[in-house]
């Protein structure tokens, strides 16, 4: 039975994944290594809080419940000794993901599993760096976390049934959908997502449309909730430009990341987080 998830790792999917955590019933506690990070997210999950009084989805008793439930800290290992369940939510990179799952394999307890939120890499890998590979999948969240209401339960080619199962009622209370496919490069939505998304920069590059005029017409055409470009600068467009790249190597040609989206990203134009992407937050915010 799950009781105490770790999250490791304080950025925008990090932070959502505890607050929806805690809300749900587990007790909880957020992991990163830096502490004014940690402090960041803090006051992030406390105004998705107080939204979520405003807009009659939480009580306030709930909401005092769940903050309890929530704890902080920069002490990995410590947390992980208590831990029923890690979710790992670090940056796309491999070599950070080997390494935090190398250490919770050391110190987690025998019977804890383990999930990357990962959007595209290979759960079977990740599982490669523990001694416990049947414990080991992929719960891809969607941004924003308390918002969106799937998740994507991605299978290793050794995840057992049981693991399966739990992290299945795991995302169920946590109030999310679920389906449950086998990997794959890009798995079933960020492959569509990266599509979308760089087309929406070679069409924008090729001067077919303004990026207001292109998400308009996605939103309103397609019946997105978002258009792409408004989608690539909440999640960052280094993280859009980084599953490209990937998905470029394994699955061929049509992920070739947009001439332009690389240009965004060398000249630190990564989206809502740095204040300028597509679209210019500056005077926004």
């Amino acid at each position: 039975m799950i009781r105490h998830i770790v999250v490791v790792g304080s950025g925008v999917m990090g932070r959502g994944i505890a607050y929806v955590s805690a809300v749900g019933g587990f007790e909880t506690t957020l992991i990163d290594v830096k502490e004014e990070q940690l402090k960041s997210a803090k006051n992030e999950i406390s105004s998705i809080f107080e939204q979520g009084i405003t807009r009659g989805k939480i009580t306030n008793s709930e909401k005092q419940e769940a903050e309890a439930r929530l704890h902080y800290s920069t002490n990995l290992i410590g947390a992980v000794k208590e831990a029923d369940l890690v979710i790992e939510a670090v940056p796309e990179k491999l070599e950070i993901k080997k390494q935090v799952f190398e250490t919770i394999d050391q110190h987690a307890p025998a019977s804890c599993y383990f999930a990357t939120n990962t959007s595209t890499m290979s759960p079977t890998e990740i599982a490669s760096f523990t001694q416990r590979p049947e414990k080991v999948i992929a719960m891809h969240f969607f941004n924003p976390v308390h918002k969106m209401k799937l998740v994507e339960i991605i299978r290793g080619l050794e995840t057992s049934d049981e693991t399966a199962d739990v992290i299945q009622k795991v995302a169920q209370q946590m109030g999310k959908e679920t389906v449950v496919v086998n990997e794959f490069p890009g798995f079933v939505t960020s492959r569509i997502s990266a599509l979308v998304g760089n087309e929406a920069f070679y069409m924008l590059q090729e001067g077919v449309g303004t990026p207001e005029e292109i998400d308009k017409a996605i939103k309103l055409g397609l019946h997105y909730p978002m258009g792409p470009f408004e989608l690539a600068d909440l999640v960052g467009l280094d993280t859009r430009l980084n599953n490209l790249k990937y998905l470029h190597e394994k699955l061929g040609e049509k992920y070739r990341p947009a001439p332009l989206l690389e240009q965004y990203v060398k000249a630190g134009r990564l989206g809502r987080k740095t204040g300028k992407g597509v679209y210019d937050y500056t005077n926004k915010e």
